[in-house]
C-alpha cells in the first residue's frame, strides 16, 4: 500500500526568499517617498522655516510600518501577491507625502492620532489577511444577511445619531463610518449572486427579461438601503454602490444585460433625484456654467482648475506651490495640488499607479477558483476604481462633484482606514485557497457533485489466428 507523504512546511528562509520582489519593491518606494520628504523640508528650510528633528516623524512611521508589513508577512509564510502591496506603498506614501507638505500632519505633536493613522490601517490590513488567508476568507460567505443587516443598521444609526456638516451626515468627529459599507455591501452582494448565480443570469428565451422572483431580495435591500443613503444626501456613496453593484451582477451572471439595464435605470432615477434633492442641483449648475457664480457654488472647481493650469508641464516643485488657494485642499480636491506642484508629469504618474494597482485587483479576481472570492475581489476594486474616478472627474471637471476623497492620498481617516482592511481582503484571496481545503469543500457538498458514469465495456470480437489459437 503506498503511503501518503505529508506536504514538507516552507522554511523561514525559504519565505524570505520567495518574497524578495516585494522587498525591492518597498525599498523603491521607501527612497522614493524618502526624496519627496528631503524636497519638502528642503523648501521649508529656504523659506526660513528652521529643521526640527520630530519633522522625520511621519517618514520613519512610513517606513516603519513597511519594515513590519514584509516581516509579519515573511513571518507567516504568506505566498499571495506582492506587486499590490508595493503600489500601495507607492500611493498611501504619496498621500502621507502631500498631507505632510501641506500642514495635515503636525509631526511637533507626536500625539496626533493623524499620524498613526497609516500604522494603524496597516496593522488591520494584516490582521485580515492573516485571519482570512489559506482560504479562511469563504467563511465570510456564511453571513450573507448579516452583513446586509449591519450595512442597513449603520446607515441608519448615523441618520439618527449623526450631524449634518456641508449638506451630508456625519458621525462623531466628522468622522464617516459610513465608509464600512464598501465592505459589508461587497462581502453581501458576493454571497448572494454567488449563491443565485445560476437563477439570476436565466433571462428567458427570446425577449431578454430580468428574473424578477429571482432578484426581488435584493431589490428589497437595495431599496432600502438606497433610501437611508439619499435621506442622508450621500449622493456619492450611493453613486459608488450602485456601480459596484451593476459589475458584481455582470462578473457573477455573465448578463452584460444587468449593466445596460441599470444604466437606463440610472439616467431616469438620476433625473428625478435631481428633481428632489436642490444639493444635487447647485453641483449640477456649477459643473455646466461655472462662471456664472464664480465665489460661490463654482469657487471649488474654478479654484482647483486654475491649480492645475498654474502647474503646467513638470509643476512648480514639491513645497511650491501655493495650495492655500484651493479650498478643501488636503481632501476633495488634493489632486489639483498635485497637479500645481508636479505638473502633469506627476499627475499621470499618479494615475499609473492607480492603474496597475486595480489591473492587479482584478488580475486576482481572474485567478481564483473561488467564485465568492472572485465577486469580493472584483466588488472591491470595482468600489476603490470608481471612488478615484469620481474624484478625479470632478476635480478636472469631466464629471460634476460628489464629495468623494482620494483613494489613500487625501486626509480622512475612514476612507484610509477601509481601503486598507479592503485591500487585507483582497491580499488573503491572492493566496488562493488550499488544495487540501478544495477537496474537504467537496466532501462537505457530496450531493452537488455526480459521480462520473463508468464507460461501457463493448464486448472484444474474438478472432482465430492462422495458426489455430484463440
Amino acid at each position: 500500500m503506498k503511503q501518503r507523504t505529508q506536504p514538507t512546511p516552507m522554511t523561514l528562509a525559504h519565505a524570505w526568499a520567495l518574497r524578495w520582489p516585494e522587498r525591492r519593491l518597498l525599498l523603491l518606494c521607501a527612497l522614493a517617498i524618502g526624496l519627496g520628504f528631503a524636497m519638502v523640508l528642503g523648501s521649508g528650510y529656504a523659506e526660513g522655516r528652521s529643521f526640527q528633528t520630530l519633522d522625520l516623524l511621519p517618514l520613519l512611521l512610513y517606513v516603519g510600518s513597511l519594515l513590519a508589513m514584509h516581516l509579519t508577512l515573511v513571518a507567516a509564510r504568506f505566498q499571495g501577491d506582492q506587486i499590490l502591496l508595493g503600489t500601495l506603498a507607492f500611493l498611501a506614501g504619496f498621500g502621507l507625502l502631500a498631507q505632510s507638505r501641506m500642514g495635515t500632519l503636525d509631526p511637533s505633536d507626536p500625539a496626533n492620532p493623524g499620524l498613526y493613522l497609516f500604522p494603524a490601517g496597516i496593522v488591520l490590513m494584516l490582521t485580515v489577511c492573516l485571519a482570512l488567508m489559506r482560504g479562511r476568507y469563504e467563511r465570510l460567505a456564511a453571513g450573507q444577511w448579516l452583513w446586509a443587516g449591519l450595512s442597513l443598521t449603520l446607515v441608519a444609526a448615523i441618520l439618527l445619531l449623526g450631524q449634518r456638516y456641508r449638506g451630508a451626515v456625519y458621525g462623531a468627529g466628522l468622522i464617516t463610518p459610513t465608509e464600512l459599507l464598501k465592505v459589508t455591501v461587497v462581502l453581501f452582494l458576493a454571497s448572494f449572486i454567488d449563491r443565485h448565480a445560476k437563477r439570476l443570469g436565466n433571462w428567458g428565451k427570446g425577449f431578454p427579461r430580468p428574473p424578477v422572483r429571482d432578484l426581488l431580495p435584493l431589490a428589497g435591500f437595495w431599496l432600502a438601503l438606497a433610501g437611508l443613503l439619499l435621506a442622508q444626501r450621500d449622493l456619492g456613496m450611493f453613486v459608488i454602490l450602485n456601480v459596484t453593484l451593476l459589475v458584481m451582477l455582470h462578473v457573477g451572471t455573465g448578463r452584460a444585460a444587468y449593466p445596460v439595464l441599470g444604466g437606463l435605470l440610472a439616467t431616469g432615477g438620476g433625473y428625478l433625484i435631481l428633481e428632489f434633492f436642490s444639493h444635487g442641483q447647485r453641483r449640477i449648475e456649477a459643473w455646466l456654467h461655472p462662471f456664472q457664480d464664480p465665489t460661490g457654488n463654482s469657487w471649488q472647481i474654478l479654484q482647483g482648475l486654475s491649480g492645475l493650469y498654474s502647474g503646467g508641464l513638470w509643476g512648480e516643485g514639491f513645497g511650491e506651490g501655493h495650495p492655500e488657494y484651493t479650498p478643501i485642499a488636503q481632501s476633495d480636491f488634493i489632486y489639483s495640488v498635485i497637479g500645481e506642484e508636479l505638473g502633469f508629469i506627476g499627475c499621470v504618474l499618479l494615475v499609473l499607479f492607480f492603474l496597475v494597482f486595480f489591473s492587479r485587483g482584478l488580475g486576482i479576481a481572474d485567478q481564483t477558483r473561488s467564485g465568492f472570492g472572485k465577486l469580493v475581489s472584483v466588488g472591491l476594486i470595482s468600489v476603490l476604481a470608481t471612488q478615484t474616478f469620481l474624484n478625479l472627474g470632478g476635480v478636472t471637471k469631466f464629471i460634476p462633484l460628489t464629495g468623494i476623497t482620494l483613494p489613500f492620498i487625501s486626509h480622512g481617516g475612514s476612507s484610509l482606514i477601509t481601503g486598507l482592511v479592503s485591500l487585507g481582503l483582497i491580499l488573503a484571496i491572492s493566496e488562493g485557497t488550499p488544495a487540501g481545503a478544495r477537496k474537504d469543500k467537496a466532501k462537505a457538498a457530496p450531493s452537488q457533485t455526480r459521480a462520473e458514469p463508468r464507460p461501457r465495456q463493448t464486448p472484444r470480437r474474438v478472432t482465430r489466428g492462422t495458426s489455430g489459437e484463440l
